[in-house]
């Protein structure tokens, strides 16, 4: 007769070649992470290194030659341009290395910060908020697993996009740069993201929301990012606050720099230790900020689809509003000095001759009308897609079990990303406008720069459409839709600057749009874009009438 000797008790008997303690079960976790993200982080490196290869290749085609890159600092050496791009110090030796590190650093630090942000939120709080980490703690997973897997995650994807930044400056052919600048400049955008990793260990301890905690690390990354900008401007201590300062005070390509890495570093483990430390400071699924006590009982609109769906996209159409706003203040404020920055450059001034219009600074207008456009098509995906974040939730279902149609479900989130989208380029064509007639001295340029913003509406609503389709009849294919934004820009902008082929801007949307100000308004495109988007939101909700929802 064999004897079974039971576990003490409150012991959890552990399976082989499990370790003990808080990190137990941690090296399982980072396996299952990776394997989870198999496509997500691919497509963030892929897409973050395929970005800096285009602008290398610009930057090889627009400044050939001494005296462009001669042109190219006395443009840049304005309040403006330099709080859009970096310090001064860069301008002194302003080869084709040294504009990566100037105009580079500071754009993909925001980035490369975003996806370590949401990296690390997507594997802590989410898990949380979805009920998932607790069948993951009740295996034997100890306390610190889940989190420390999460930043294993993230610093895995950092040196991955590390690597292949490296990789691919020095597959560019630029004469001049050596394999350990190329280096140092991959390893200063992967130390950043490690930083904003660890504020993301630490927002998630706070709220008990992932989109909180994602909320809270974005508008850190945005001071950060303000401060740099503040410091590059004006006093340089500012920057010195920043991490994205110190990630370009690396003077990559120009002094070579690898001391501000350390600072980045230690700021990383202080983060992520502090998030550490403040989790044995909750229970799971909870915050340490305790949530607000709401009303005793709903208001009217969150009783209807239209208003309920309005306060689930609020904080993330604010946060956009503010942004692209920035945005549009920060490219008006060069607006005057459009016709210095391009003097010298053929290719961006044969790009501008290309749209027209009255004056330079109309047509340059223009062309950076279609990047503030393609930043509102990504909210409007992101807010069109919504209805199936909240269908592979689950908490789509037991709203359709009552007396509320799919379609005003549904529709009521389509309503909000084609009103919020419109909004979104009014309040950046205002900004744009306002700062942009300060700086040329033409107060009339409001009116014309907000009414060249609201012409996008249409191609915008034609992007609602198509990730309306795909959510109606291919959810599992619905984050095809970003394909929509993402060529957009590469052909809308980069490729009018690079002379693609017209047919190529023709495939998007937001190639049929009129070029306000700088061309006359025609109002058959504006009017088959409509009609083009309301048929295609028309099929996607006849679709997702027609098929099987998503339970739980």
């Amino acid at each position: 007769m064999t004897t079974v000797t039971a576990p003490a008790a409150g012991r959890a008997s552990a399976p082989a070649g499990t370790g003990a303690g808080a990190l137990a079960g941690t090296g399982t976790l980072i396996r299952f992470g990776l394997r989870r993200d198999r496509v997500r982080i691919p497509v963030w490196v892929a897409a973050l290194t395929l970005g800096t290869m285009s602008t290398v290749t610009e930057f090889k085609t627009l400044y050939s030659t001494a005296g462009e890159r001669a042109s190219a600092v006395s443009s840049m050496d304005s309040p403006a341009a330099l709080a859009m791009t970096g310090p001064r110090h860069y301008l002194t030796d302003y080869n084709i290395g040294s504009m990566m590190g100037h105009q580079l650093i500071g754009f993909m630090a925001v980035l490369v910060g975003l996806m370590s942000v949401l990296i690390v939120t997507r594997h802590t709080r989410d898990e949380e908020e979805t009920s998932r980490a607790e069948l993951v703690r009740s295996t034997v997973v100890g306390h610190h697993a889940q989190l420390a897997s999460a930043l294993a995650v993230a610093a895995v994807a950092n040196l991955a996009l590390a690597a292949l930044l490296t990789l691919s400056v020095l597959s560019a052919g630029v004469d001049g740069i050596a394999t350990g600048e190329a280096l140092l400049y991959g390893l200063t955008l992967a130390a950043i993201g490690l930083v904003f990793a660890g504020v993301a260990a630490i927002t998630a301890q706070i709220t008990a929301h992932t989109r909180g905690a994602s909320g809270t690390a974005l508008a850190v990354i945005g001071v950060a990012y303000v401060l740099r900008a503040s410091g590059d401007v004006g006093n340089d201590a500012l920057s010195w606050l920043s991490p994205i300062g110190w990630g370009q005070r690396t003077y990559v390509f120009v002094d070579n720099r690898w001391w501000p890495l350390l600072l980045c570093l230690a700021l990383a483990a202080l983060t992520a230790a502090t998030g550490f430390v403040l989790s044995t400071r909750r229970d799971v699924s909870a915050g340490l900020r305790s949530s607000r006590l709401g009303r005793r009982t709903a208001s009217d609109a969150l009783t209807r689809p239209l208003g309920f769906a309005l306060r689930l996209h609020r904080g993330t159409l604010l946060g956009f509003g503010a942004g692209l706003f920035l945005m549009g203040v920060m490219y008006g404020s060069i607006l005057g000095e459009a016709a210095d920055m391009v003097k010298d450059i053929e290719q961006i001034q044969e790009a501008l001759e290309k749209i027209g219009g009255a004056s330079l600074a109309e047509s340059f207008a223009s062309m950076i009308m279609v990047v503030i456009a393609v930043v509102a098509a990504v909210y409007v995906v992101m807010a069109t897609l919504r209805p199936r974040a909240e269908e592979s939730a689950g908490r789509a279902e037991p709203l359709l079990a009552t007396g509320l149609s799919r379609d005003r479900w549904a529709g009521s989130h389509v309503a909000v990303a084609l009103a919020g989208g419109t909004a979104l380029l009014l309040v950046a064509g205002l900004g744009f406008g306002l700062s942009g007639a300060a700086s040329v001295g033409d107060g009339g340029l409001v009116l014309q720069l907000v009414g060249a913003a609201l012409a996008y509406a249409p191609a915008l609503w034609v992007t609602v459409g198509v990730a309306v389709a795909l959510f109606g009849w291919f959810p599992r294919a619905g984050t095809a839709a970003w394909i929509v934004p993402v060529y957009a820009f590469l052909v809308g902008y980069l490729g009018s600057i690079l002379q693609f082929p017209d047919w190529m801007n023709n495939l998007s949307p937001f190639g049929h749009v009129p070029q306000l100000p700088a061309a006359g308004m025609s109002w058959t495109p504006v009017l088959v874009l409509t009609a083009l988007a309301a048929a295609l939101i028309r099929l996607g909700l006849a679709g997702f009438r027609r098929r099987d929802l998503e339970t739980k």
